[in-house]
């Protein structure tokens, strides 16, 4: 049965060490690291500061031979992350959660590696298992982002093959290792759509939601079965400040105006870096409710996940900034006034935030950045 998956799962414990020895010798890894930790020293210095940071490395991973040993490496540089790329960080909803279950944390998504790390350090804080996150294949080009990932409980959706046939074996694959997952205890963060929200606009892919029954109609399970039997909560993920928001806005302006976007060389790589290690304010991630009732289709779905994570998303001071400055497209509820949100924030200040945020950005891309922010209060309040 396992080795059905083994295209796509994340790695086992005996794999581990393995793993970490050919990382510990790949030259366009450590390349990558000493350019990153000692940028100016690595120009000069290359092969001298190549060596030293595979030393670094090999000291710090010496007595990792298994999974959980390389997360309690892992933990505080996460930590360290965290802490110094957040004002301050929140979770809501944890607490109704049963250490021991197994989930299926369905969540909106704003950056490729935050997104499940903020939903990860949640649960680990909580005494609960970290989770299997899901990731697409057109993100592991390099053979060394692959086995990075995948030695982190990451699994690949395998979004680039080509042919319905193909497309439907990948598919299928993926919903009975989702499934196979949470049968067998161990709990699987996936995006609600594929790729990032880019406009700000948090929707449910409704093929996500027929993915996760494909396996289990052969079995003769109904629908609403199925989907009772994933345990799918839904996750509202907040960042007060998108880090990748100005490069977000020009791909969108870029693709109104051309009809597409073509991405340079690397682009993905430095929105990873950038997602990481850029400043975002007040982060909050909300954990919804179970999805525990009888559902008749994936559509059903869809909207209760909808419903969850547009009233889950906690609004932080720019989101009602840009929808003021949008407010002219608004045509549902009138939205409270901001000092009764928000009524112990400096609003003055996080005013003069906002507008330097968005006096960075090309004058023509302003629009999206606007509408990336706004739109969050637009679903809550329409």
């Amino acid at each position: 049965m396992m080795e059905r998956f083994d295209e796509i799962r994340p790695y086992h414990d005996d794999e581990v060490r393995p793993t970490l020895e050919r990382l510990l010798q790949d030259h366009e890894l450590l390349h990558a690291l000493s350019h990153h930790q000692f940028p100016r020293l690595s120009q000069w210095l290359g092969g001298i500061m190549y060596w030293l940071t595979g030393r670094g490395l090999r000291s710090r991973l010496k007595d990792v031979h298994n999974i959980d040993a390389l997360q309690k490496v892992i933990e505080p540089y996460l930590s360290q992350v965290i802490e110094s790329t957040t004002s301050h960080i929140t979770y809501s909803g944890i607490e109704n959660l049963k250490p021991g279950v197994a989930y299926t944390y369905l969540s909106n998504h704003r950056d490729i590696v935050m997104d499940p790390a903020f939903v990860n350090y949640g649960v680990y804080k909580n005494g609960m298992d970290t989770v299997r996150i899901a990731i697409g294949d057109n993100l592991l080009q390099r053979p060394f982002v692959s086995d990075l990932m995948r030695l982190n409980k990451s699994f690949i959706v395998k979004r680039s093959v080509s042919g319905r046939r193909e497309k439907l074996k990948a598919f299928q694959t993926l919903s009975a290792y989702i499934h196979h997952s949470i049968d067998t205890g161990h709990s699987v963060w996936i995006a609600q759509s594929e790729g990032r929200a880019k406009d700000g606009n948090d929707l449910t892919d409704s093929a996500i939601i027929k993915m996760f029954h494909m396996s289990r109609k052969g079995a003769d399970t109904s629908f609403s079965d199925s989907i009772r039997s994933m345990n799918i909560v839904p996750v509202a993920i907040s960042y007060e400040y998108d880090p990748c928001d100005t490069m977000k806005a020009r791909e969108l302006y870029e693709t109104e105006h051309n009809g597409s976007y073509m991405k340079s060389e690397g682009e993905d790589m430095h929105s990873i870096v950038k997602g990481i290690e850029g400043q975002k304010g007040h982060v909050h991630i909300a954990f919804g409710t179970p999805l525990t009732g009888d559902y008749d289709s994936a559509n059903d779905v869809v909207m209760e996940v909808d419903r969850q994570i547009h009233k889950n998303y906690q609004l932080q001071p720019a989101n009602l900034f840009a929808w003021k400055a949008m407010k002219n497209l608004h045509t549902g509820a009138p939205v409270p006034d901001l000092n009764s949100l928000f009524p112990d924030v400096d609003l003055d200040s996080k005013r003069s935030e906002f507008e330097q945020r968005l006096a960075a950005a090309d004058n023509d891309h302003r629009k999206w950045l606007l509408t990336m922010y706004a739109t969050p209060v637009f679903n809550r309040y329409a």
